[in-house]
């Protein structure tokens, strides 16, 4: 759901479709997005989902969700719904009902068949093992399988003897045959189908215990939705030319084009599937929706928009340049959205109780304050003062390093919104711990500049007695070095340990107190905000998004 408003952005793959169509090789665009679904999407699937839905819907067309579910062992019905909802999450509609590579097993099976009786695949009985052995290598031909020459009767009756659950899995195999000295490995004798007995497919059920490859069912599913351009990530380049041999020799109803592009690669993450699924399963995170996971969900529950990601994906681009792109830049671009559109509060996460000795018992006072200083549309809130105030232990120095503009023991400090301060009194408990400070206004600078003298710190507070308690969950990013597991050490080694910090007994202005979850606000001073699902209005819990501004380039740059 690109904004209409703005100019597009054009790549190489757009330039190939506006040719197709200039050329009538197509009156329409069809493009599809084909997860598998066995976990939950992440960032790169994001490139692929906004490249694909965006370039149909640019031109009128249409972009089919396809899952692709092969694999019954690793998919479940979680993960489906999960897709769907990051998708639609994302801003796009596939128009229709979802499809499934299931819908078709029957003419996928169809189409195996016809390659049999025209002596283009056979049914092997070589051992995954074996079949390595006799594959060849990058610089030795393969030899062929002791089956390949089955007469096509003999390969027929195999075919449906697998199909009808009579032999153990990896028993046999469907192979198409090709060229078993081929440059191209991928196009020496590939597997087609193999047998998988014990799984409930999630559409299915047991109805079916012979599985068709990615390979062999991605090209015949693309032919049968009519796709027209077929976008995939660098890895499936090798894969074309076994891609366009399946949809030349069945008789599928169209011949979609396969276009490649470069996957996103995103700094101090990982996006293998493998990867994030041991991250989950091993416990180095609470799930796949943890903030901390580049998956879409986790995205979501940090804060992230729907707009931001789309930006940064279209700002990203789309090459086939295979490139590595910074994590400040998707944190900026997080930034640039939230600084226009996030409601400003206060919050103070370190509370140091204030006692304002010269201001009344009883006396409250409602600051009007803006919510957004540059957005006039977003109006004012208010916000109490009292007596007692928190502010955050970070803006109070008994011994100051040089150049601190906060508060320090008879120094002034403007409160935001609010007055001048001076501290006159540091209060320390037995042990000599810091507890409280004594302070005083100056009555004259509500709104005014104090006269005779310059206030150069402004620091933000909460009211004691109206401050709302509150859980924050202070996020940083997983991994401590842009590239985990590089030079093959273990990814796992590369782990953040200070990835999360938990603050509890924070304070919060009162007007947060209602604030639901997936609301964003920036916490002055502070960064941006989300209030996380777990929030309650008993129990306040807000994610740190992204702080104000790249702390972390500063301190390991």
């Amino acid at each position: 759901m690109t904004d209409a408003a703005e100019p597009t952005r054009t790549n190489f793959i757009r330039q190939i479709v506006e040719a197709d169509l200039a050329a009538g090789t197509h009156d329409r665009v069809v493009t599809r997005f084909p997860p598998e679904p066995n976990g939950y999407l992440h960032i790169g699937h994001a490139k692929s989902i906004v490249l694909n839905f965006g370039l149909a819907e640019s031109f009128g067309g249409q972009c089919n969700l396809r899952f692709d579910d092969t694999n019954p062992h690793k998919e479940n019905v979680e993960f489906v719904e999960a897709i769907q909802a990051d998708v639609r999450w994302l801003g796009f509609e596939w128009g229709g009902q979802a499809f499934f590579a299931s819908d078709y097993f029957e003419r996928l099976y169809g189409f195996a068949v016809e390659l049999i009786e025209q002596g283009l695949a056979y049914v092997c009985e070589l051992d995954a093992e074996q079949m390595r052995e006799y594959r060849g290598t990058l610089t030795e031909p393969g030899r062929p399988s002791p089956w390949r020459d089955r007469p096509v009767a003999e390969n027929l009756e195999l075919f449906a003897r697998m199909r009808a659950g009579e032999f153990p899995d990896g028993s046999r195999t469907l192979r198409a045959r090709i060229d078993m000295a081929a440059p191209n490995i991928n196009l020496r004798d590939p597997v087609l189908y193999r047998i998988k007995h014990g799984v409930v497919h999630h559409q299915t059920g047991d109805a079916w215990c012979l599985y068709p490859t990615y390979d062999f069912t991605h090209p015949l599913s693309d032919a049968i939705e009519g796709v027209t351009h077929s976008l995939c990530t660098l890895e499936f380049e090798d894969h074309r030319p076994l891609y366009d041999w399946c949809v030349e020799h069945v008789s599928v109803p169209s011949r979609p084009r396969q276009i490649e592009f470069s996957r996103l690669n995103l700094e101090y993450t990982v996006t293998s599937k493998r990867k994030l699924t041991e991250l989950v399963a091993e416990g180095h995170v609470e799930g796949w929706d943890d903030p901390r996971m580049p998956t879409i969900a986790g995205l979501r529950r940090r804060g992230y928009t729907p707009t931001a990601l789309r930006e940064f994906c279209e700002r990203i681009g789309v090459t086939k340049s295979e490139n590595r792109v910074e994590m400040a830049m998707l944190e900026s671009t997080i930034r640039d959205d939230l600084d226009a559109h996030a409601p400003r509060r206060m919050a103070v996460l370190r509370p140091l109780k204030v006692v304002l000795t010269n201001y009344p018992e009883d006396e409250v006072l409602n600051i009007s304050a803006a919510n957004h200083p540059k957005d006039e549309s977003m109006g004012h809130r208010e916000v109490p003062f009292g007596r007692e105030l928190y502010i955050d232990r970070a803006d109070f120095a008994e011994v100051p390093p040089k150049g601190f503009k906060r508060l320090v023991p008879g120094g002034e400090v403007r409160l935001r919104n609010a007055y001048v301060i001076r501290c006159d009194e540091v209060v320390k408990d037995a042990a000599g711990e810091l507890v409280e400070l004594r302070a005083s206004i100056d009555p004259a600078t509500l709104g005014c500049k104090p006269e005779g003298r310059k206030v150069k710190g402004v620091i933000h507070w909460v009211a004691a007695a109206h401050a709302v308690p509150a859980e924050v969950r202070l996020y940083d990013r997983l991994f401590r070095v842009a590239m985990p597991g590089a030079e093959g050490q273990d990814y796992r080694d590369d782990i953040n340990p200070d990835s999360l910090e938990v603050l509890v007994g924070c304070m919060l202005e009162p007007s947060l107190g209602g604030a639901r979850p997936g609301e964003r606000f920036q916490f002055e001073r502070e960064g941006y905000f989300v209030v996380d699902p777990d929030s309650t209005a008993q129990r306040p819990v807000f994610n740190r998004t992204v702080g104000l501004r790249d702390s972390w380039g500063k301190a390991n740059g």
